[in-house]
């Protein structure tokens, strides 16, 4: 029996059809959304297995976890682009295909395989970061905005058309992890709603302004190194843009210290860029070169787990007027 409801994806009577290209936590989101507005996902497609944690264990990435659940069979090729692996995907029943955060590029003949093309879903207002980190580079440029796109691929690098855009606002708290789960969330729910317009006829897709475009590379290991001879709300938006993951740092001494759940401090200083104030009522307070601060929240030195700057400071000593460099 097809899976049909109130919220279900159909064309011309039948439930959608749809190959799933997904690996990371992103991902998952979509899927989900996907397998419960009744769209039957033929095939999913995800990253092999690799060794995780400090033990290097195989593990299975998280897009496997949640198809295995639902029942959907997986496929986990080394290489999407191998022609034994594109000649069988292209040969599925499926009406189109829908990548979130695969982590491969996928060949031309497997995007016009499908009646309506591959889909994908894109963290960014494009042509606004087309690229591999566009929820770090947003925060990290200090962009007040940001939101999804659901674009039609092509072989450029997210140069496809655009069929839909749904913008959300980055608000001061907000981290890397916070805005990637919102990010989630939302484009999961823009996919379907877009998927069903889609096959239905009812959206069109633009063509992106090249003009306007800004790449978003894969943040590079000196990016992670805070600099705090920058002003203190381009320090600020490093660490959050880094937070949870990789983390930004800084040296005391020869100790690498990481550094989370920054704040701007409307505290001004005189004192040196990298210089240890104490604690105030959002955490350890360090002067930036503009002479204004940062509060850190959350402080985790090499080996160690993230504490409380408090609690930090209780088990390691950073005196008033120290230096991180």
């Amino acid at each position: 029996m097809e899976k049909t409801g109130p919220r279900g994806i159909g064309v011309k009577g039948e439930s959608v059809r749809v190959v799933f290209c997904g690996t990371p936590e992103f991902a998952v989101p979509t899927l989900l959304a996907l397998h419960e507005r009744g769209v039957d996902v033929v095939q999913v497609v995800t990253q092999p297995d690799r060794p995780r944690g400090r033990g290097q264990k195989s593990a299975p990435p998280p897009v496997k976890i949640t198809a295995e659940r639902l029942g959907l069979s997986v496929l986990q090729p080394h290489r999407i682009r191998d022609p034994e692996v594109v000649r069988y995907l292209a040969s599925l029943p499926a009406h189109a295909l829908v990548l979130v955060a695969y982590g491969q590029i996928l060949p031309g003949r497997l995007l016009s395989a499908f009646p309506f093309g591959a889909l994908n879903v894109h963290p960014s207002l494009l042509p606004r970061y087309r690229g591999a980190a566009p929820i770090q580079r947003a925060i990290l440029h200090g962009d007040s905005e940001t939101g999804v796109s659901i674009m039609l691929m092509d072989e450029g690098l997210d140069t496809g058309p655009v069929l839909a855009v749904e913008r959300v606002p980055i608000g001061t708290e907000d981290t890397f992890g916070t805005l990637h789960d919102t990010l989630a969330r939302v484009g999961a729910d823009l996919l379907c709603r877009t998927l069903d317009a889609w096959v239905q006829g009812r959206c069109h897709p633009v063509a992106q302004d090249d003009a306007h475009a800004v790449l978003a590379p894969p943040i590079q290991k000196h990016e992670l190194h805070v600099t705090w001879e920058e002003s203190a709300a381009s320090v600020w938006c490093r660490i959050r843009a880094l937070d949870p993951w990789p983390g930004a740092f800084g040296f005391y001494g020869s100790k690498r210290i990481k550094f989370f759940q920054a704040r701007l401090s409307s505290y001004t200083a005189q004192g040196r860029p990298g210089e240890i104030l104490g604690l105030c009522r959002d955490g350890l307070l360090v002067c930036a070169g503009d002479g204004a601060t940062v509060a850190l929240g959350r402080l985790q030195l090499e080996g160690r787990k993230p504490v409380s700057a408090d609690a930090f400071l209780r088990g390691y000593d950073l005196p008033v007027g120290s230096m991180f460099s």
